[in-house]
Formats: structure tokens, sequence, C-alpha cells
């Protein structure tokens, strides 16, 4: 692998980082193994750091009508529509874990209307998908769709919030050549 830097940014060193920042990213170290490169990235910018996790936490850690697993799926379909490689891949390690299936994550990259996923999943990266390139068309009849799956209101707005923030999340991991961490490509598989 090309020794390719983290970001075309400055990474500030740990050591550097506020405390807050500092005790976060040492604290996925220790659960992880390793400091996902998105997180060294955005310390570049303290504030808007700790306001892209407050949002990202709210999104994908919270109760919901989705699943973890689910939500994965809405990153990695919109991320790979979004020519983001960091999310693509870092998100489809994290897919692969939460679905307990080594396969799904590059089936749903690569073109998740022929994954092994349920019509409902289909149904809901089909909406993911239209709020990431075309959130414009998006009408009563989508809403009224993803209803007929069994979907709540609720649901809805959390496939539309987490498609709409990852497609910030791929514009600025594309602004900055976010790199994948190497560990990600191998875990799950």
């Amino acid at each position: 692998m090309l020794d390719t830097p983290v970001s075309r940014f400055p990474v500030p060193d740990l050591a550097d980082m506020p405390e807050d920042i500092r005790s976060r990213i040492e604290a996925v170290q220790e659960k992880s193994g390793f400091v996902p490169n998105v997180f060294l990235t955005l310390a570049h910018r303290p504030d808007e750091f700790r306001a892209f996790f407050a949002y990202h936490d709210a999104l994908m850690d919270k109760p919901s009508g989705l699943t973890k697993a689910e939500r994965e799926m809405i990153v990695v379909a919109t991320s790979n529509a979004n020519q983001c490689q960091y999310c693509v891949v870092a998100h489809g390690a994290i897919l692969r874990i939460r679905a307990k299936d080594p396969l799904i994550a590059d089936q749903v990259a690569v073109n998740y209307r022929k994954a092994d996923i349920t019509e409902r999943q289909k149904a809901m990266l089909d909406f993911a998908m239209k709020v990431s390139a075309r959130a414009y068309e998006v009408g009563d009849a989508d809403v009224e769709a993803l209803q007929a799956h069994g979907f709540t209101e609720e649901d809805i707005w959390d496939i539309g919030a987490v498609s709409a923030f990852f497609g910030m999340s791929n514009r600025l991991a594309n602004l900055t050549n976010m790199r994948p961490n190497p560990e990600f490509y191998a875990m799950a598989r």
C-alpha cells in the first residue's frame, strides 16, 4: 500500500488536540485497536469535529425502527453513489460486522438492487438514494411506498437524515482526500 497522507489538510498531533477530542479518539482507539482516519482528519477543525460527531451519534446510535445494519446499508449505498472511498470502505466494514455477513457490504456498494437483502430494505435504499441524489423530487408517493413496507414516519425521517448527513460526510471526505485505514479492508471478512 502506498504511503498516502491521511488528509490533504493538516492533521494535528493527538497531544495537541483539545482534551474532549483527544479522549474520544483514545476511547475509539482502545475499542477498535486503531484510530479511524475520519477522527484525525476532522480534528483539524475542533468545533466542526464536535458538531459532526454529535449529529452522527444522534443518527446512528439511537433506538430506531431501523436496525444498525440497515443504517449502515444506507451509508454504504449512498456513499458509493457519491464516490466516497473512505465511507464505502469504513462503513462497509461496520456493515459486515453489524449484519454478521461478509458479503453484504460489497453487494450493497456495487448494486444494492441485486444484493441479498429484503424487498423492504431495497425500498429503504431506493428512498435513501433519491434523497442523496434528487431530494427535490421526494414527494408523498415516496413516503407512502415506504409506509407500505412498514416504515413509520420516524423511520422515514431517519432514512432521509442518514442519507443527507452522509452526503455531507462524503463531500468532506472527498474534499480532504481522506484515506481509509488499512484495517477496515479485512474486518469481518
